[in-house]
């Protein structure tokens, strides 16, 4: 779920578990990907994908069957993307209940017969739960987590598990995005040797490619946000409480949350309303609303009007293309009928320290519950870094664990190192930071760029990652959300709308009416590298 402390990667060090995906199309030359107009469903929404299983024209069967197809096709051959790390033996199935439901006259809500891809760090039966590792290749929750309850709930069919930088890039200091051992490398759709970013590196590679309708990805510090600027798509990282996050494997229980990862603001919308909701064995839901909003009520094109937007101006200088990204979008809100001012946030840069040590200390005790209450074959941190010494050449061929050694020489939380850490952190970031900002000039939201166009992956020195604009909502636990607005050299940059904890339906107004404004997507085509000219 972490993002700012990278993990190392390489390409396809070792395969996946993909026992119900069919065959790839030997009747393409070369088994050569579909491209996105070649496939049959690319990139409609949940709403089209409905509306054609209400007129009888599509099953969740059918629709199921062609995302493994895809699958097969996309990412075990042609461009061998490496995002879905597991699929779901059940899928089939559930999508055979869905369609009977529907038969009956039964139709539980928008996410009715719809796949979901699932972050493979995320509870799922009967699908292995493993944050990438080898340690956890074997272990299988016996309950979903609360959220995908609620999907299944919803209606979804559940498609698989995407791979992830391993342990959310929480193992070392010189990790680079979407290498796991257990899953091997994910690339970018948009450039195969570009960074797809991390740590929700597989969801937002397959989401981006078609391989799912939706997914969803949790994240730390940056690990929804940033994997889908890179690849082209929008994603809601909430407000820490309005998804519960049992069944995660944490990273830090002030900072985590999982979110949706779609192709569009309304899809993300109906995605997050099928997950959020309280959760009577996580108390960070006790402030979410009882009753989930509609957000489908603030799917309006006319949402910036008469908005007040604050751009942090001080997040420029990542890239010039972006930059001029950034303007661009700017114009685009002015037009909408908004109005932009300069903003800063007063505490910029003073929680970083005290963040990592809140994470060191969390990471530890939040991991040792989690491996204790799910049956999982390793029940201390002290065992990973044991397996991982003993297995070094399968799981540490590229990188360390000096993450892991430093979480493991922290105390408990007990501790007043961790407990003033973690009061400066969330006060600097928030009433201090983000929420000041809004208060001085009563703003709606905050905006800035996502971060900087996908880097060249390096197995050698990991990510080379200049800057991003989304850090100060991931340590203060308030909602963001990020939208495509433009490219640099084909590929995707996207802008981050940030607002006050609990603002989700604000933010998805002003998101949508932007999107709606720009439709700055575009769909991936699995190049080789960028082209120049």
């Amino acid at each position: 779920m972490r993002f700012l402390l990278l993990a190392a990667l390489t390409f396809g060090l070792l395969g996946c578990d993909r026992d119900a995906a069919p065959a790839a199309d030997a009747s393409r030359p070369d088994n050569a990907p579909a491209t996105s107009a070649e496939f049959a469903f690319a990139e409609l929404d949940i709403t089209e994908l409905q509306a054609r299983m209400e007129r009888g024209e599509l099953s969740s069967r059918r629709l199921t069957e062609a995302y493994l197809e895809r699958i097969a096709a996309i990412d075990d051959a042609g461009p061998m993307l490496n995002a879905v790390i597991e699929t779901n033996p059940d899928a089939l199935a559930e999508a055979d209940a869905r369609d009977a439901e529907r038969e009956a006259g039964r139709v539980r809500g928008p996410m009715h017969g719809i796949p979901v891809l699932l972050k493979d760090n995320i509870d799922a039966t009967p699908m292995v739960n493993s944050a990438g590792s080898l340690a956890l290749a074997q272990h299988r929750p016996e309950d979903d987590a609360f959220r995908v309850g609620r999907l299944r709930e919803a209606g979804a069919v559940i498609l698989g598990k995407t791979n992830l930088s391993e342990w959310a890039n929480f193992r070392s200091t010189r990790s680079s995005s979407g290498w796991s051992g257990r899953g091997g490398q994910t690339r970018n759709p948009y450039a195969l040797d570009r960074s797809p970013c991390g740590s929700s590196a597989g969801t937002g590679s397959a989401v981006s490619a078609n391989l799912a309708a939706v997914g969803v990805g949790t994240e730390t510090d940056g690990s929804i946000i940033c994997p889908s600027a890179v690849n082209g798509l929008v994603a809601i990282k909430p407000t820490v409480g309005r998804v519960s996050r049992d069944g995660i494997i944490p990273i830090s229980h002030s900072q985590d949350t999982a979110g949706p990862m779609t192709r569009s603001v309304a899809d993300a919308a109906l995605l997050l309303a099928a997950m959020a909701g309280p959760d009577e064995a996580d108390a960070a839901t006790v402030g979410a609303e009882r009753e989930t909003p509609d957000y489908r009520r603030h799917l309006d094109a006319d949402g910036l009007r008469g908005a007040r937007i604050g751009v942090l101006r001080d997040k420029r200088g990542y890239h010039p293309d972006l930059d001029a990204a950034m303007e661009r979008a700017i114009t685009a809100i002015q037009a909408a009928g908004a109005v932009v001012t300069d903003a800063e946030i007063p505490t910029a840069g003073q929680w970083g320290n005290a963040e990592f040590e809140v994470l060191l200390y969390e990471f530890k005790a939040g991991l040792e519950d989690y491996l204790a209450e799910s049956g999982a074959p390793v029940k201390t941190l002290a065992e990973l870094i044991e397996y991982n010494r003993r297995n070094v050449a399968r799981s540490m061929p590229l990188f360390g664990q000096e993450l892991f050694e430093m979480a493991q020489a922290k105390g408990s939380l007990d501790d007043k190192a961790y407990v003033d850490a973690r009061e400066k952190a969330r006060r600097l970031a928030g009433p201090e930071g983000l929420e000041a900002a809004l208060q001085a000039q009563d703003l709606d939201a905050l905006i800035a760029p996502a971060t900087s166009p996908a880097w060249l992956i390096d197995p050698v020195n990991g990510d080379h990652f200049t800057g991003a604009g989304y850090g100060v909502a991931a340590v203060a636990g308030t909602p963001s959300i990020t939208v495509p607005m433009g490219e640099s050299f084909g590929l995707p940059v996207g802008i981050v709308f940030m607002g006050p904890a609990w603002s989700e339906p604000r933010l998805i107004e002003l998101a949508y009416a932007f999107e709606q404004a720009t439709h700055a997507r575009k769909s991936p085509r699995f190049l080789p590298t960028i082209e120049l000219e």
